[in-house]
């Protein structure tokens, strides 16, 4: 078959790359999963690194406590990176990194591992995720202010297209915004200002020359999000293709076709998965799957599906092969790449793309008002979260349809459902086991070499030099994740983002958010004063829609809520209760370290004389888990399918009651 065919039909396409998200407990488990999935077809590397490495920690860091291993690989120096990638040919493989803040170091470790073992530098090909203003918005792993965050993004944007010209120092990251909530023209313009601001940022820094600058533009890619609505989805995609060229060419006078060529990977909707009647997730990510491969102009050069049951915990290895089968089975027994692209001349499909481009055009102009995407930070990150609010009240009120969750809920049991083994699990032991090869490196290592390195490296930064090469040399010096994490914190300080709760507080006027308002009004007035809700995220879990959702709400019915943001201690968030003199503690975490940081966090209560306040736990939390955070003392546990915020808002109402104003 010929494309002479009528001039529409051809022989198939290449497909886009298959990859799977993932990595887990140690860097050689997850080389076992990485081969396994190759294996099976796989085409590329998704890693997925734990907390404390995309926060540039080491497993011994307080903040570590708990999080090792648990939503990702530890890589806390070369060694792992050795171990993650043996037997793998990094010349041949094409590898994306879901790493941002310390992007420049995870970078700078696989080029130190290709360097040793003869590979060529010109030959590595992959991603670097590398985009901190969605960090700032929606996911929570950043730790450097803006401005030297933008400037390590600059270095590495600057070096990888010399040094490495095949990889992309950066992925454009929508993905996470709408998992915040983002609506299409958001996904589509918060992504496009982001990757302008970094633009700008080269452009300005002088490392480029002017002559290069379309060749560093054609090395920026994105990563997006693909949500159920698929038709919608198809023309967001659409239209991301048309204002990246339209942006290229007017701002930035690209006139390459090649360069102009809007390069994306994405990971299908994990926020649309629902808990109840999770075997139906796998229709919701086929159809995600489809907007993001159907139309030939904008399909996918990668593509990443999440496992049916990612509602409940960590897939297992055969979960994650069934995604991959869908993407098999979607290039290689469908015609879908056989034709060019069937959307082309539809009017439906064109005025839905001019519809989404003509805001996105807008908010665009409204970010570049306030002065691009970090001044536009604050602005951004509250129409996120009122944009969640309102979806999730149209779920709450039947508006928006979720089949399983607010409509056709009756079931029958499944046999694809829970216990043990339902979920890939990472062993308590293996924190401990990290932390002792933590001590055990630096042991051996040569210690006036590796301090030499990180002092190099301190100099470089201090004296606004590329820190690729340094990052390179202590990489090979046998620095730690965390030591090189020190010295740039200590160069450049950290950050705390906004919430973007603070003026999210209109109530509805709903009859349910009336009620409870009215009973915490109750409530309140028999206290003596308002009720306080202390609300935490202990550890390194930067997932905080749900925390904002909870803020938002309890404000709306009138509790006095006190919701800092994300990463604190346990003994900070008992501080924190004890000067709020809080009524009841909420924490929630997503990143399946509950256990630990809750088990923690009773204790730092306790310590403190608080151990009459309720707690209540929200996360992704197992039954079992559930179960034995009911036996440390919590009072109530939310999961996915509690998604009636108003109704969590009324149990904690009368939890705060029972514990202090009903007697015996």
């Amino acid at each position: 078959m010929t494309k002479a065919a009528g001039n529409y039909q051809h022989t198939p396409d290449e497909p886009w790359i298959f990859r799977t998200y993932a990595g887990h407990s140690t860097a050689k488990k997850s080389n076992e999963l990485y081969r396994l999935n190759l294996s099976k077809g796989q085409t590329g590397l998704s890693i997925a690194f734990d907390l404390p490495t995309q926060t540039a920690y080491d497993a011994d860091h307080i903040l570590s406590k708990g999080e090792v291993g648990k939503v990702g690989v530890p890589v806390k120096h070369l060694g792992d990176m050795r171990e993650l990638f043996a037997e793998l040919p990094l010349e041949t493989m094409n590898t994306s990194m879901t790493i941002n803040a310390p992007a420049a170091w995870m970078l700078a470790l696989y080029v130190a591992l290709a360097d040793e073992r003869g590979d060529s530098r010109k030959k590595l090909r992959g991603t670097t995720q590398n985009d901190i203003v969605k960090e700032y918005l929606s996911r929570g792993t950043y730790v450097f202010p803006p401005e030297p965050s933008l400037r390590l993004i600059s270095d590495m944007v600057s070096w990888c297209y010399t040094e490495v010209p095949k990889w992309n120092p950066m992925n454009v990251c929508s993905y996470h915004l709408q998992e915040a909530g983002a609506t299409p023209e958001q996904e589509l313009a918060y992504a496009l200002a982001t990757a302008i601001a970094v633009l700008d940022t080269v452009k300005a820094g002088g490392q480029v020359p002017e002559s290069d600058f379309e060749t560093v533009f054609g090395r920026i890619s994105f990563f997006v999000n693909a949500g159920v609505r698929f038709v919608t989805e198809l023309c967001k995609m659409r239209a991301f293709v048309d204002l990246w060229e339209e942006i290229g060419r007017e701002r930035y006078g690209v006139t390459d076709p090649k360069a102009l060529l809007f390069r994306y990977g994405v990971q299908v909707n994990s926020l649309g998965l629902t808990e109840p009647q999770p075997e139906n997730n796998v229709y919701r990510i086929l159809m995600e799957a489809l907007a993001v491969t159907l139309s030939k102009r904008a399909r996918c050069r990668a593509l990443q599906l999440p496992a049916w049951n990612e509602a409940m915990g960590l897939p297992r290895p055969w979960d994650q092969q069934w995604s991959l089968r869908l993407q098999q089975i979607l290039a290689y027994e469908t015609d879908l790449l056989e034709f060019e692209d069937i959307f082309d001349g539809s009017h439906v499909i064109t005025a839905k793309t001019e519809e989404l481009k003509e805001k996105a055009r807008a908010t665009l102009a409204k970010i570049d008002e306030i002065g691009g995407a970090t001044a536009a930070i604050g602005f951004m990150k509250e129409s996120l979260v009122g944009a969640h609010i309102d979806r999730i009240r149209a779920i709450e009120s039947g508006a928006l349809t979720v089949v399983g969750v607010n409509r056709f809920t009756e079931t029958e049991p499944s046999p694809l459902g829970g216990g043990d083994g339902a979920i890939q699990t990472v062993d308590p032991a293996e924190e401990a086991m990290q932390v002792r090869d933590l001590k055990a490196w630096r042991a051996a290592r040569d210690n006036a070499a590796a301090e030499a390195a990180l002092a190099e490296l301190r100099a470089a930064a201090t004296e606004n030099r590329n820190i690729m090469e340094p990052s390179i040399t202590c990489a090979k010096a046998g620095v730690t994740t965390g030591e090189w994490g020190t010295v740039l914190r200590d160069v450049f300080g950290e950050f705390r983002a906004p919430t973007g709760v603070a003026l999210v507080v209109a109530s509805s006027g709903e009859e349910d958010v009336e009620k409870v308002k009215a009973d915490v009004a109750r409530v309140s007035e028999a206290l003596g004063r308002t009720l306080t809700y202390v609300l935490g995220k202990p550890g390194l879990d930067g997932h905080s829609n749900g925390a904002e959702q909870i803020a938002a709400r309890g404000r709306e019915v009138g509790m006095d809520v006190v919701y800092e943001g994300i990463r604190f201690t346990p003994a900070e968030i008992a501080a924190q209760a004890k000067e709020a003199k809080a009524h009841v503690v909420g924490l929630s975490i997503l990143s399946g370290s509950h256990l630990d940081l809750v088990r923690e966090t009773v204790a730092e209560l306790r310590k403190l004389g608080l151990d009459h306040v309720p707690v209540v736990v929200g996360g992704i939390i197992p039954p079992e888990d559930g179960r034995a955070l009911r036996q440390m003392g919590v009072a109530a546990v939310y999961t996915p399918k509690d998604f009636r915020i108003t109704e969590i808002m009324g149990d904690v109402t009368r939890l705060v009651e029972k514990a202090w104003l009903v007697k015996g």
